[in-house]
């Protein structure tokens, strides 16, 4: 297994203009400002919604530390759920249920793929880790009379994701990839970012809508983000009774 990885990295391939377009992301991001950025912590509300109608809005904390290490907690509603990652191991705790459980092979994956389609995958090079190839795609379309300049990563695995960039100021604009759903069918999946705000000197967005199958199926709207503020190992860690969850 170890030598089919070494094989596995030895065969990225790296396009020189898709480089540049990243390169240039992480510039408009905050430059080596964004690439020191270690955790962040953040607030907001994630609403789900349909073709036919919009969820009620439920309050979120996230923690989160990179590389692979997030923490959120919601509120609203009947909803009181934590959901922790480290890696592929982790813990959710549903406070109506009073019930505290080791997280699902499902959430892991879909842990793995937030991260793989995430924003600073792309622009933080972790992809060089799984072997995946950067390859140039072109110019999309994105507006009247504006288009996008799009790069895509391709895993040994036969994952794939494309991400669009702005040609004005070069920020991430979209991210494009397919998920299998229950029956099996491979749905088009999309992350968009709006309403960039600068942190500092980081720029992040604070809304980012998700469609699948064209239809718009979430937003995550945040009203504050911190970088690089204190985050307690401890907030990660599985405890051992549910009374000493507090959030």
């Amino acid at each position: 297994a170890s030598a089919r990885k070494a094989d596995e990295k030895q065969a990225v391939r790296v396009d020189e203009k898709a480089l540049a377009v990243v390169e240039r992301a992480v510039r408009a991001m905050g430059g080596g400002a964004y690439l020191g950025v270690r955790s962040v912590v953040s607030h907001g509300y994630f609403t789900q919604m349909n073709a036919t109608m919009r969820g009620l809005p439920i309050s979120f904390h996230d923690y989160m530390v990179f590389p692979d290490r997030e923490r959120t907690e919601f509120k609203g509603g009947e909803t009181r759920l934590v959901q922790v990652n480290t890696g592929a191991t982790g813990w959710v705790y549903d406070a109506k249920a009073k019930k505290l459980s080791d997280i699902k092979p499902e959430q892991v994956e879909d842990f793995r793929l937030a991260m793989r389609t995430s924003i600073d995958n792309i622009l933080r090079g972790w992809w060089r880790t799984d072997g995946a190839s950067l390859t140039y795609v072109g110019r999309r379309e994105a507006g009247l009379g504006h288009h996008d300049e799009t790069v895509g990563l391709n895993y040994p695995d036969g994952f794939a994701v494309e991400y669009e960039f702005d040609t004005t100021e070069g920020l991430p604009a979209k991210a494009l990839y397919k998920k299998q759903n229950a029956d099996g069918d491979l749905l088009d999946e999309e992350d968009r970012y709006a309403q960039f705000q600068t942190i500092g000197t980081v720029q992040t967005p604070f809304i980012v809508d998700h469609c699948r199958a064209g239809v718009q199926s979430s937003r995550v709207n945040y009203d504050s983000v911190e970088f690089n503020g204190s985050v307690s190992d401890s907030l990660f860690t599985k405890p051992s009774d549910i009374k000493a969850i507090k959030f």
